[in-house]
């Protein structure tokens, strides 16, 4: 087993008054060279919007983006004519392939929005770009690890690469088993919230935890949790 611990309070932080957001890895303005991705997982962004701001339109150009509402609603736009509100329970996933432009705003005037930004490198370049919704509110489990992005179409949502994104809420004291879908593949656990041990570590809110060179993994909740695994081939 290899492993890399990524404590919440190592993060990239930046405040911007209207934005509050914490990088796990290099991005923007934050730049850690032991930091740079993980496999094919290139950010990880944990963002909270004011009221009625948000991103105006930028460029983006061969990733494949996810975005999860955590709290609150998250308006998008884009240059090929989507407009759509989601949230927690939605996701929406871009395959931003050839050049895409979007935004992303907080669709509340009232209430902030907080959500992740994940971004994963696809295995096809320059393919026309594409952008999805999907509710995922019918496959959550209460104490369940529910697979809600797969690239084999077993689930509501693929991206292009070979990758599998798992989520869920636990009560304290369940155990999680983890079976890793190949070989050269590694997964990335981050704790929305809770306490968990994993890997002989014991990880908190907004902790990450990138682990590979294994076939099989367990987790031990402490305390209530959510949490995020995002399992991706471990490219250099």
């Amino acid at each position: 087993m290899k492993k890399v611990v990524d404590r919440a309070s190592s993060r990239g932080y930046f405040d911007h008054g209207w934005l509050k957001t914490y990088h796990t890895f290099s991005f923007a303005d934050y730049y850690n060279p032991m930091r740079v991705h993980f496999g094919a997982l290139r950010v990880l962004n944990d963002d909270w919007v004011a009221p009625s701001q948000g991103f105006g339109m930028h460029p983006h150009k061969n990733m494949e983006v996810v975005s999860i509402p955590l709290k609150g609603k998250l308006r998008h736009g884009d240059s090929v004519a989507n407009t759509q509100t989601i949230i927690p329970g939605d996701i929406q996933v871009m395959s931003t392939g050839s050049g895409i432009l979007h935004s992303e705003y907080n669709g509340s005037d009232k209430e902030p929005v907080e959500f992740l930004q994940i971004w994963v490198f696809p295995n096809k370049e320059n393919t026309p770009p594409e952008y999805n919704n999907y509710d995922i509110r019918g496959l959550l489990r209460k104490n369940e690890l529910v697979l809600f992005i797969s690239p084999d179409g077993s689930t509501p949502a693929s991206i292009l690469q070979n990758a599998w994104f798992s989520m869920g809420k636990f009560d304290a004291g369940k155990t999680i088993a983890y079976k890793m879908h190949g070989e050269n593949m590694g997964v990335y656990i981050f704790i929305i919230d809770g306490k968990v041990e994993v890997a002989e570590e014991t990880l908190l809110k907004r902790d990450g935890i990138g682990i590979w060179d294994i076939s099989d993994l367990k987790i031990n909740v402490i305390e209530r949790s959510e949490l995020l695994l995002i399992e991706v081939p471990m490219i250099s």
